[in-house]
């Protein structure tokens, strides 16, 4: 019974997100949730952890294999994001420079610790995934104070140790924590064991982590949304835009140049944004409105990733053994 309730989540993806954003929604406007704030870190560390265990460690100092993968990263990232933002803001918000300035961070910061999660969920490429979180969120923060200056005219200063702490916490701290505990469980069950009996019981782990990340996130921000509700509808259209476009983009860009694990991570670390990192700027340096953007951002990155893993698994993205 336990194991079906804690396997369930992950066998119904399709479900479990829009339920918890429903769910979390509600009771972001009946109680004040913001005291669970602090949990996030906890669970996107547990969320990543699961990924981690039994991953080759080796696979991580492989620069060079991926060196075509983070090249594309980076093109894409670096200027046709940024490009299509700086468009879409223009077209939606060029007499409202905060919401043109919460769309520009949204473009601006890549990979999160969703990017590594999203990718052991869909079974690609998790140590790819890994380096284009560390090289994506680095060069973000080295290059977005020029992007907004060039973009909506603000010099914004971005913390660079604010940045490498994250990184630390969000996948070294579960990288080291997944490789210890893999090499406990190889004490006691040979490789054969840990691969068929073993290690299939941490995904749903991950999955787990994510929905507490998706819930706490939403229902803090539940008041934000309905406290503007007059303002939403052309950034609702803009952010959903902003997505289509971006996960389209990747995922071309990934069935034609790539494999299917290495497409997966360049998607994941591509279309996903840092959002938490982003939000943080946007409220201390714009305020309301481009942190209302990026509040809706959140809640459309969830509900696009968790469909576009469904389809893409029995479409573009089907694994090995399975294409009709």
């Amino acid at each position: 019974m336990f194991m079906k309730i804690y396997q369930w989540p992950q066998k119904n993806m399709m479900i479990a997100v829009p339920g918890i954003l429903i769910l979390s929604f509600i009771v972001g406007l009946l109680v004040d949730t913001s005291f669970l704030m602090p949990t996030i870190m906890l669970a996107t560390i547990i969320m990543i952890y699961a990924t981690m265990v039994g991953l080759k460690l080796g696979e991580l100092t492989k620069i060079k294999e991926d060196s075509r993968l983070i090249g594309a990263s980076f093109a894409i990232n670096f200027l046709f994001i940024p490009g299509v933002a700086f468009l879409l803001g223009i077209l939606f918000f060029s007499d409202q420079p905060l919401m043109f300035a919460g769309l520009a961070l949204a473009a601006l910061l890549p990979t999160s610790g969703m990017t590594i999660s999203w990718t052991g969920i869909q079974k690609g490429n998790v140590p790819a995934a890994v380096k284009l979180t560390v090289f994506g969120l680095i060069a973000g923060a080295l290059l977005t104070p020029w992007y907004l200056l060039a973009m909506i005219g603000q010099f914004v200063p971005i913390h660079v140790m604010a940045i490498l702490h994250t990184i630390l916490m969000v996948v070294f701290i579960p990288l080291v924590l997944g490789q210890l505990t893999t090499f406990i469980l190889l004490k006691k069950y040979s490789q054969p064991e840990f691969q068929k009996k073993i290690k299939p019981n941490f995904p749903p782990l991950s999955v787990w982590g994510l929905l507490w990340v998706v819930f706490v996130s939403t229902s803090v921000r539940a008041d934000m949304i309905v406290a503007n509700i007059g303002i939403i509808g052309s950034a609702l259209a803009a952010v959903l835009l902003f997505y289509l476009i971006n996960f389209a983009f990747s995922t071309w860009v990934a069935k034609r140049f790539f494999h299917r694990e290495q497409g997966i991570a360049l998607v994941n670390g591509t279309a996903l944004r840092n959002l938490s990192i982003a939000l943080g700027i946007a409220a201390t340096s714009f305020g309301g409105e481009a942190a209302l953007l990026l509040t809706l951002a959140f809640l459309i990155q969830y509900q696009m990733i968790t469909y576009y893993a469904k389809f893409s698994m029995t479409r573009w993205f089907q694994p090995e053994g399975k294409a009709a």
